[in-house]
């Protein structure tokens, strides 16, 4: 996909780009635009010329996107809620703290932590929204490099290197959801091994959460039956249900019809990072909320770099 030399790329023009996308028809687009629909063809034929590809198939009376134009989409909308956040930034006004925060979590139980978090800050700051995105780490991480993300929730183990990070003190409890027709449904834990022969839904592949959990199965993970891999848990229980299997996941408080969660046993159990980037400009909202939640946090903060000192001084 390649830009003309000297091509400006105009946030308006996304927007233009985005209702079509949305709408697939050209007509009720330009009606919710509030602009001409000769403007908006117009537009959208001097966009596709910009950028040296097809965007759009035509029909006599739909519009659907081209695989250039579903690639440019994705990157239109995280330039757009980038620009959107910005805007909202710049205009906070100066003597009351305001302004969007944006969270992502994972599904974990710590995620009732950063619930406790938002609610103390906003009875302080009651100006101040945030918005929550549900994702796995990589998808976290990778809205937190574009900026669309100000802070994250990871599971542990995650790459941290570049981020500032408090660890939370919830523990997240490894196990299975389990359909009620299946034979170790009846069990009180699962050894590993105990899973070869059951359909099994786990979280995806080459990830460290996803090593980690390979390293408790030992020998048997080579022997399980993956039929499916997930980023958020609900879609999986649905599979789960109708192969009447098992997903691998953290223990939650929600409750799942026919299904049952069964510890692992030996018990593993990893902990959680809520993750901002190191060095990294960021809003006086956000900047507040950083520094609220690492003076809440800082006696484990403490704990932890004794902890560490410790072990340094023992490997010495």
């Amino acid at each position: 996909m390649k830009q003309k030399a000297g091509g400006e790329m105009d946030i308006r023009v996304l927007n233009y780009f985005l209702m079509v996308a949305r709408e697939e028809n050209i007509t009720r687009a330009s009606q919710l635009l509030h602009i001409t629909q000769p403007t908006l063809s117009r537009q959208l034929m001097q966009l596709e010329e910009e950028l040296g590809v097809k965007l759009f198939q035509r029909s006599n009376h739909s519009i659907y996107l081209t695989n250039d134009g579903l690639l440019f989409r994705r990157r239109a909308q995280e330039i757009v809620n980038l620009a959107d956040k910005a805007q909202a930034e710049l205009k906070q006004d100066t003597d009351v703290l305001s302004g969007n925060i944006a969270i992502g979590c994972g599904e974990m139980r710590s995620a009732q932590e950063i619930a406790k978090l938002i609610t103390d800050f906003q009875n302080i700051y009651p100006f101040v929204q945030f918005e929550l995105y549900s994702g796995n780490n990589e998808n976290i991480k990778e809205r937190m490099e574009q900026g669309t993300l100000d802070l994250g929730l990871l599971l542990e183990p995650v790459n941290v290197v570049k981020y500032d990070f408090i660890r939370m003190r919830t523990k997240e409890q490894w196990g299975v959801l389990i359909h009620k027709d299946n034979p170790l449904s009846k069990k009180q834990v699962i050894y590993p091994g105990e899973l070869v022969g059951t359909k099994v839904i786990t979280i995806h592949l080459d990830t460290p959460v996803h090593h980690e959990l390979a390293s408790w199965s030992g020998d048997f993970a080579k022997e399980m039956e993956s039929c499916a891999n997930y980023n958020l848990l609900y879609n999986a229980v649905i599979v789960a249900k109708e192969k009447k299997g098992a997903v691998i996941c953290v223990k939650l408080d929600n409750y799942y019809d026919d299904m049952k969660f069964i510890p692992f046993e030996p018990k593993l159990e990893l902990t959680s990072v809520l993750a901002w980037k190191d060095r990294q400009s960021y809003s006086k909202a956000t900047n507040t909320f950083i520094s609220f939640i690492k003076d809440r946090y800082k006696h484990n903060q403490n704990r932890n770099s004794i902890f560490v000192f410790l072990l340094i001084q023992h490997k010495h």
